[in-house]
């Protein structure tokens, strides 16, 4: 049983306020955050909760609605199906007490009906989670036919999360990919076009380089042509020896 009685410190606040907003972001609920955090601090649920509500939360009034948008975004990533139903984050460790309590408890068909049981409350979750899952139902009425303990059963029921929470990942891995790709392939495209707007232009260059380079072989022959015909300047020499240009 957890009795603590002591005052709750900065560290132990700022734990709860982290655990808590991660639940809320994952898709998990605040009370199973509060059992987390009182296995940890060892406080009980109902203290954490208290601590949460009347202390903690106020300060943390922004990061929970940005918690909240969060998961509503991961809900819309992952579908209707898949995103909107409430997954617990956080196991309790069953210790020996309750599992004996819980095996020790008689069947509906022989329990009397004015008689009055305390349940665990580890019970009470499983009760709740096979209230949600019809499937989690079926397996739990298995044990009363085929003899099964209720250690399998959680063990079964833990593997069964633990396999969905890796389906739900690697769906969005999936997903992120198929992303990557299209964005990739559009990227290709563009880069292709580019290439050959570049390919054009180059044969363009070319032709002009080409046209340009005979045009200036035609005006270097029109040149020399015209040296070749023009009559030599002939000079003579006075007596003076001066030089004086003959007139043709």
């Amino acid at each position: 049983m957890k009795v603590r009685q002591d005052a709750w410190t900065d560290e132990n606040d700022l734990l709860l306020a982290e655990t808590v907003l991660r639940h809320v972001r994952e898709g998990s609920t605040q009370l199973n955050a509060f059992e987390e955090v009182g296995d940890k601090l060892n406080r009980t649920s109902a203290a954490c909760g208290f601590r949460w509500n009347a202390v903690v939360r106020h300060r943390y009034e922004k990061a929970l609605q940005l918690a909240k948008k969060q998961r509503k975004q991961r809900q819309r990533v992952l579908g209707k199906d898949q995103g909107g139903k409430k997954k617990l984050l956080y196991s309790p460790p069953v210790t020996a007490s309750v599992s004996e309590e819980l095996e020790t408890l008689p069947l509906p068909a022989e329990m009397p009906l004015e008689t009055a049981v305390e349940v665990p409350e580890m019970a009470v979750e499983f009760a709740a989670e096979t209230f949600e899952n019809p499937a989690v139902t079926q397996t739990y009425r298995q044990p009363a036919t085929t003899g099964l303990s209720l250690d399998s059963v959680i063990s079964y029921l833990q593997n069964f999360h633990h396999a969905n929470l890796q389906n739900e990942a690697l769906k969005s891995e999936n997903e992120r990919l198929k992303r990557e790709m299209a964005e990739l392939r559009k990227q290709n495209e563009e880069m292709t076009a580019k290439i050959a707007g570049l390919e054009q232009n180059s044969e363009t260059i070319q032709e002009d380089y080409e046209t340009l380079m005979k045009i200036m072989n035609r005006a270097r022959k029109l040149v020399l042509f015209e040296e070749e015909e023009r009559p030599a300047t002939k000079f003579k020499m006075d007596r003076n020896g001066n030089l004086e240009k003959v007139a043709e």
